[in-house]
């Protein structure tokens, strides 16, 4: 997107916030999976890991996002950007759906307001870095601060 910041000064630290959250639901998962074990893949029961309820099916999904973002904070560069920005959408419509079905039948991932809660702000997070950790050019990055186009390369 033309909008956003090339090279941004903060880049690292919203890099390392991204990261972070990445490990806080791949350690909730991994934490809500041991939790669960023994439990049906979408139970309902009051099952905890790291303040948050949960059940095996949503471990599993924290497990995979959480890699994602790990990874993506690995590699860095432009991958990382691609991740960030477009793995928070699912994480903040997450949020939304679960305000929805929480108190039915629905609520197969067993989420609680503390969820929602915290599924809002880690994606929240997670959407500013992608905003702001995009890389480019030096050649890039003086177009994008003077406003004009960036000639594409043979």
């Amino acid at each position: 997107m033309a909008h956003m910041p090339i090279n941004h000064p903060l880049r690292p630290f919203y890099r390392a916030v991204s990261g972070l959250c990445g490990v806080f639901i791949l350690a909730f998962g991994i934490m809500g999976a041991i939790a669960s074990s023994g439990e049906s893949f979408f139970s309902r029961e009051s099952i905890w890991a790291l303040w948050l309820k949960t059940n095996m099916a949503f471990s599993l999904l924290s497990i995979l996002l959480g890699a994602i973002l790990v990874a993506g904070y690995i590699v860095g560069g432009e991958l990382s950007h691609r991740i960030n920005y477009y793995g928070s959408w699912p994480l903040l419509a997450g949020g939304l759906a679960g305000i929805a079905v929480m108190r039915t039948d629905a609520n197969i991932f067993n989420w609680s307001m503390v969820n929602v809660i915290v599924s809002m702000v880690i994606g929240t997070l997670i959407l500013t870095a992608g905003l702001y950790d995009k890389p480019g050019s030096p050649e890039t990055e003086d177009a994008f601060r003077h406003n004009r186009v960036v000639p594409a390369k043979p």
